[in-house]
């Protein structure tokens, strides 16, 4: 899978600059050349200079500093919250699909009463009950994502449970848990990768919308939406600003989106571009 992922160019680049983020937000104390949050007013509005490659904001705080420190609250609200929505959403469309189908009517009801909620009409009513910040952020990803993830996974599952290999199974008395974990997981788990590669740079501009209009990750805490923020509002004295904070946002969606149809390309052949 490796391989074909790199054999493809927009596959290969989807990686490396999913690859270049991740290692931003791993390795952020010790590639950013200041401290994020260190207010310096008497530097404030640097343009990008030696001292300050990416200038400084109106509190005269390193912009790279904060683009990279963002790159960690970013990523960490988008990996933890798709990987919850998306073992939830295993969980429950399996037990869907093999369950009896009393429970599948019963999820089925369930997963369509959720789906019918826009998501940001859904994360504000959620935000003004519980209160802005990380955590809210997270559970309202996983109550809205959980849905789509399990009745993709239903599909596959239902799809699997008919075919030969599964009936001999049965046949020869292989248990529940067995047909689930050595049969149907393997073939269902790849669909629900690919989905949530895609995924990650949607909750990514949730997390920075609702950040930059403060109802996201709470400052001084960096957040690629705070320094959105900031740069709008002070756009006259520091219009750089804008264009720094939005390149982060544009390359993080454009890598997750490229690994994801390499991943696509990779784990299902028969979907490659120009082919379908």
């Amino acid at each position: 899978m490796l391989r074909a992922l790199l054999a493809d160019p927009m596959g290969a680049l989807g990686l490396g600059l999913v690859l270049l983020f991740v290692a931003m937000a791993l390795f952020a104390p010790w590639v950013a050349p200041a401290d994020p949050i260190r207010l310096n007013v008497v530097e404030k509005f640097q343009p990008p200079s030696l001292a300050h490659l990416a200038g400084t904001d109106q509190l005269g705080r390193d912009l790279l500093s904060r683009i990279i420190f963002g790159a960690r609250t970013a990523l960490s609200i988008a990996l933890t919250s798709v990987g919850l929505a998306g073992l939830g959403g295993l969980i429950l469309g399996m037990i869907a699909g093999f369950g009896p189908r009393w429970l599948d009517a019963v999820l089925v009801l369930m997963f369509d009463s959720m789906s019918s909620l826009p998501m940001i009409m859904f994360a504000l009513a959620v935000i003004t009950i519980v209160g802005p910040g990380t955590g809210t952020l997270i559970l309202v990803v996983v109550l809205v994502s959980i849905p789509a993830y399990a009745r993709l996974i239903r599909a596959q599952t239902l799809s699997l449970v008919g075919a030969d290999f599964i009936v001999a199974e049965r046949a020869m008395g292989a248990s529940s848990a067995r047909i689930l974990f050595r049969h149907l997981l393997p073939n269902v788990i790849g669909p629900l990768v690919i989905l949530l590669s895609m995924d990650v740079p949607v909750v990514i501009m949730l997390e920075a919308g609702l950040s930059y209009l403060n109802l996201g990750v709470r400052p001084p805490t960096p957040s690629w939406g705070n320094i959105l923020y900031d740069g709008y509002t002070s756009i006259r004295s520091a219009p750089y600003m804008v264009l720094i904070a939005g390149l982060p946002l544009v390359l993080s969606a454009l890598g997750f989106t490229f690994l994801g149809e390499g991943l696509r390309d990779a784990l299902d052949p028969k979907l490659k571009r120009g082919e379908q």
